[in-house]
């Protein structure tokens, strides 16, 4: 890892993470203690992350009471550090710490940011509290990462709010409705009085993120479809931006992320997949460690995504990475038609390698194909652009409405793939899509049932069974996820130890997160699940949110591929 990454861990990494306002000198004694109770227990960022009944129940089985309730805690918050992965092809980690601390230096960061969490004055006064503004949950979960409030995100605000005014921002959360189920209860644009009488001010309790300043007034916003809604000037928790700072030398990347791609331990010349390889950030992590020597596939499902790996390659300089577009629900060829197309030959990796390669739709075709389609653009872009169908401006509507971004592609060709020969990668990767119940800072949790835990772990032991067989005898595969739940980590562990008996579990080197859950659960309702035996639990890391690394909660597990008999 030395060489690898840089941590910024906070300075102040204190606890208490309510933010709590001073009412004025000049009030008597009694209505100050009130409106200190009021704006302390209000005007705060105290958040309790609420579950399903029975998922709660699973959890708390898996992990006791007593660690299920920090985990909670710790969900509701983002890490208090920075971790910052060096694209050592370009540059080195010494020069990236000088040209940091220079950075620092500049716009004096270390007398004026505390990562969080601080105090925040919203300067509360009796009968007279402040502007508001309520945010969606998706927009504070990204405002309390560090980003700015746009538009589309915002629901509600007080009234008579003019451009440059300054407001607090609370975030609009679900809450049980009529139909046992969850809804915000918040129609967008209603009036906030900020008091008492408000259907939703009890809601905003504890849920305040930060304060900042309009751009617009309150008819610009709710008129207007995108653009900066609020500059946030003052956030619960401080982040250091890194938002176009030494740009294709460094990368963002969650500790454990980073540490996925030491574990596989790539090597040069080596042929490796990386099967749900969006947004790319663990696929250019393993071409960095091969020193871009070797042959790095990343596929993903989705046209745009595959745009962002290409996307990501470009701006760090690396070549070793082809990106496709492939369900890897269907990444082995297996009929015989695939089979011919695939053009399976056992005479050695190589060639199998090439005739992998060949499936793909970077064929001699493409030039003619790119002409033919060129040519109907030039023939019929006139027609066709005389009448947008309704499909045509809700997609453009939504372009405008979410701004320019990876997300957003306007377009670009990307390859297909039809799937690859069994046994033809030296490594894999299955960073698996999962709940994602251990992504930080997460506000909300009660959708996530039972069933559809369980519907998560199904999926992912289907592609579990094509990443077997894609990986050669003698390989490595390595399978990871971004969430706590042991049924989709775990349990996945026991069904692949169960079901390929050529599979065995292999220390893992960098480990710094702690062991996997042994033993198994059941439930009030019948439900049954085994986790992992006795002596296989340090042959795994499981990052716990609320432990001393203060990361995102995350798995992996890594196998060694024996003789596939």
């Amino acid at each position: 890892m030395k060489g690898v990454r840089v941590l910024l861990r906070a300075i102040n990494r204190s606890r208490n993470f309510s933010s709590r306002t001073t009412p004025s000198q000049s009030q008597s004694q009694s209505q100050s203690q009130i409106l200190l109770m009021d704006s302390s227990e209000r005007y705060c960022y105290n958040p309790t992350l609420r579950w399903n009944p029975q998922v709660e129940e699973y959890f708390t089985n898996a992990y006791g009471a007593e660690v299920f309730s920090r985990i909670s805690k710790a969900l509701t918050r983002p890490s208090c550090y920075s971790c910052i992965r060096v694209n050592t092809l370009n540059t080195t980690t010494e020069a990236v710490i000088e040209k940091i601390l220079e950075i620092q230096c500049e716009k004096r960061l270390q007398d004026t940011v505390k990562n969080g969490p601080h105090d925040i004055q919203y300067d509360y006064q009796q009968d007279r509290p402040p502007k508001e503004i309520i945010v969606s949950r998706k927009c504070a979960e990204a405002v309390l990462r560090g980003a700015q409030v746009y538009v589309p995100g915002i629901l509600a605000c007080s009234a008579h709010v003019e451009k440059g005014d300054v407001v607090a921002v609370s975030v609009g959360v679900e809450q049980p409705s009529r139909d046992n189920g969850w809804a915000i209860g918040i129609t967008r644009g209603i009036v906030l009085q900020g008091l008492k009488t408000d259907p939703q001010y009890l809601e905003r309790d504890g849920l305040y993120i930060g304060q900042g300043i309009t751009t617009m007034s309150r008819a610009g916003i709710f008129r207007g479809l995108s653009g900066l809604g609020v500059d946030m000037t003052d956030r619960v928790f401080r982040l250091t931006s890194f938002n176009d700072v030494m740009k294709g030398d460094i990368f963002l990347q969650n500790l454990p992320s980073i540490i996925t791609a030491h574990v596989l331990d790539p090597q040069q010349g080596e042929r490796i997949l990386d099967m749900c390889a969006a947004p790319g950030g663990k696929t250019t992590a393993i071409a960095s460690l091969m020193k871009d020597k070797g042959e790095v596939i990343a596929v993903d499902r989705s046209h745009n995504k595959v745009l962002e790996i290409h996307n990501l390659a470009a701006e760090l300089g690396l070549t070793s990475i082809k990106a496709y577009k492939l369900d890897a629900l269907k990444a082995v060829c297996e009929n015989n038609l695939m089979t011919q197309s695939c053009g399976q030959s056992q005479t050695s990796q190589s060639e199998a390698t090439e005739e992998a390669e060949s499936m793909s739709c970077d064929t001699k075709d493409l030039p003619i194909l790119e002409k033919v389609n060129n040519n109907i653009t030039k023939d019929e872009g006139m027609k066709v652009g005389c009448y947008k169908s309704k499909a045509e401006e809700r997609k453009e509507r939504r372009r405008m409405k979410n701004g320019p971004g990876r997300n957003q592609s306007t377009g670009g060709r990307v390859d297909k793939c039809e799937g690859f020969l069994p046994n033809s990668f030296d490594r894999v990767l299955l960073d698996a899509p999962c709940s994602a119940l251990g992504l930080r800072p997460r506000l909300f949790a009660g959708e996530d049932t039972v069933e559809s835990l369980r519907r998560h772990g199904k999926y992912q032991k289907r592609l579990f069974d094509q990443a077997v067989q894609l990986v050669r005898a003698g390989g490595v595969l390595v399978y990871s996820t971004c969430t706590i739940n042991p049924g989709e980590n775990e349990a996945l562990v026991r069904y692949a130890l169960d079901t390929y008996k050529f599979l065995s579990l292999a220390q893992q080197d960098p480990r710094i997160g702690g062991p996997g859950l042994v033993g198994h659960c059941e439930l009030s309702n019948g439900y049954f699940e085994e986790w992992l035996r006795a002596g296989e639990e340090d042959l795994v890391q499981r990052f716990d949110p609320s432990g001393p690394h203060d990361t995102i909660g995350f798995f992996i597990a890594k196998f060694t591929v024996g003789p596939k008999d």
